[in-house]
């Protein structure tokens, strides 16, 4: 029960890492509120969680962003953890074959999104001397082909946490990210189904990694609690790879 009591908001929190996450720290005694715009998803991941609120939003409006924060705190009264988990990511686009709106969506959602969401919470961790972790990726360390917009949009995300933890250091709040490798989340299946030959692409996709698999959610959540909890509380600025070695080799 490291998180008893803490109010934790989610962005993304409807699937994937964010979900997992979000399971996890209601475990552990947390509050969680979660933030995605797919109202249906997020209501019925509220509802498998004990005593998690949803509140519908778009993370690349300003508007939404503070509302969330504003909806949260009026709910639970305090704000000790924001989790940027919201994304997006277009594959198989080299510069020239990315539009002009696939790059804006990319940019918008992944760096805009954790940039709103952290304008508008970081008065309340303030008083909480609270945390953000942001959900980042492998590709925000090294480069990768065909994820022009992604790979640009996860390295500002890394760049941004080592900014935003030196900016407020002194006020006792700790961000930091974390970079995972591939993941089986839906994400992954929807690349795996463009690849053609699933069986194939599970084998070319964990081959990549040293450790020769990929990532469950529940391994990148564990992280993202780590960095959140007592146990790193000397730990800000960082871009901890959950990767399985891969951007190691």
């Amino acid at each position: 029960m490291r998180f008893s009591g803490k109010i934790v908001l989610i962005t993304g929190g409807n699937r994937g890492i964010g979900l997992a996450t979000a399971h996890l720290f209601a475990a552990e005694g947390a509050l969680v509120t979660l933030v995605a715009r797919d109202r249906q998803r997020g209501e019925a991941a509220a509802r498998q969680i004990p005593q998690a609120i949803f509140i519908p939003g778009d993370v690349r409006l300003a508007s939404d962003c503070a509302s969330a924060v504003r909806e949260t705190l009026q709910l639970r009264s305090r704000l000790d953890i924001l989790v940027n988990g919201a994304g997006v990511v277009y594959r198989n686009r080299t510069v020239e074959q990315t539009t002009e709106e696939e790059w804006d969506t990319t940019i918008d959602t992944n760096v805009k999104g954790a940039f709103l969401m952290s304008k508008y919470a970081l008065p309340a961790l303030r008083q909480s001397r609270g945390s953000i972790i942001n959900i980042a990726s492998y590709v925000g360390l090294v480069g990768l082909p065909g994820a022009a917009a992604y790979a640009a949009s996860k390295a500002a995300l890394v760049n941004l946490t080592r900014t935003i933890a030196l900016d407020h250091a002194h006020e006792q709040i700790r961000v930091n990210c974390v970079c995972p490798g591939s993941v089986d989340t839906e994400m992954i299946h929807e690349a795996w189904r463009v690849y053609g030959d699933i069986a194939e692409a599970q084998r070319v996709w964990a081959a990549k990694h040293p450790l020769r698999r990929i990532a469950t959610p529940d391994e990148v959540a564990r992280a993202i609690l780590f960095l959140a909890s007592d146990e790193a509380s000397f730990i800000t600025g960082a871009a901890l790879a959950v990767d399985g070695g891969i951007t190691a080799a």
